[in-house]
């Protein structure tokens, strides 16, 4: 059975940008073939990694969804709406060399997701027999965790800055996953953002006031914020860059 990686945090604290390059070093280190699954409806993991997606699950369940309404009905004569969906979901996998990209996406216009939601859980259970690693970019906040999308999630990276906010929020995730009865092996936190790769005395209490386990710190930079301005894939940083090096440090730490 695959081992599953979930990260998770607020909103805005580089998540995303994480745990990107949380996959490439794994598939540096030979741990590959991963599935990348991008579990945020606002998905962008595929510009960190520097894939394009052709479709998602929630556009996969439109087309499906409305197939009887169109013009052209897009189900071949003969072929159930199950079996054209189950279809389409592998063509849903963006292929790279060392993983494989799974994007959820959204529904369109209002209401729940609860139903990409399901599909998503189906499909990261139909195929973590196919790899060793899952990594799954949870949503900002508590949603997949909260629905029992991961049941078995065998490591937990938090993600925060160094805000007290964003170190709360965190804790509360981590509440979460034990109010879930999740026994993941290992809870850890990352803070992202550091100025010059240093915490303050406030964020270092609030952490311990948390009761979480720091992973490491990774600092502020320059080139990170222009490869997302200038639309550059986040892998393609230097070699050298401070950032890769402390995910380099932390992912070493971790007991895959």
């Amino acid at each position: 059975m695959a081992h599953v990686i979930a990260v998770a945090g607020k909103g805005g604290v580089g998540k995303t940008t994480l745990t990107g390059l949380i996959i490439q070093y794994l598939g540096e280190k030979g741990k590959g073939p991963i599935l990348a699954v991008d579990a945020d409806a606002n998905s962008n993991l595929n510009e960190v990694l520097g894939v394009e997606v052709e479709t998602t699950l929630g556009e996969i369940r439109e087309e499906v969804a409305g197939a009887e309404m169109a013009s052209k009905n897009p189900i071949p004569s003969g072929v159930s709406k199950a079996d054209y969906m189950e279809y389409k979901f592998d063509d849903a996998l963006a292929e790279s060399d060392d993983f494989d990209l799974l994007v959820m996406g959204r529904t369109q216009g209002k209401g729940c997701y609860c139903f990409v939601n399901g599909l998503l859980q189906a499909q990261i259970q139909r195929l973590e027999k196919n790899y060793p690693y899952i990594i799954v970019d949870n949503e900002a906040g508590m949603e997949h965790i909260s629905r029992g999308v991961l049941p078995n999630m065998e490591t937990a990276i938090l993600v925060s800055d160094c805000s007290r906010r964003g170190v709360q929020a965190a804790g509360r995730i981590a509440q979460l996953i034990k109010e879930c009865n999740m026994h993941p092996r290992q809870v850890g936190l990352i803070v992202n953002r550091a100025p010059d790769g240093k915490l303050n005395e406030g964020t270092r209490e609030e952490i311990e006031k948390q009761g979480l386990h720091l992973l490491g710190v990774v600092p502020q930079n320059d080139t990170v914020y222009e490869y997302d301005c200038d639309g550059t894939p986040t892998v393609d940083l230097p070699e050298d860059s401070p950032v890769k090096k402390a995910i380099r440090e932390i992912v070493d730490k971790l007991e895959f």
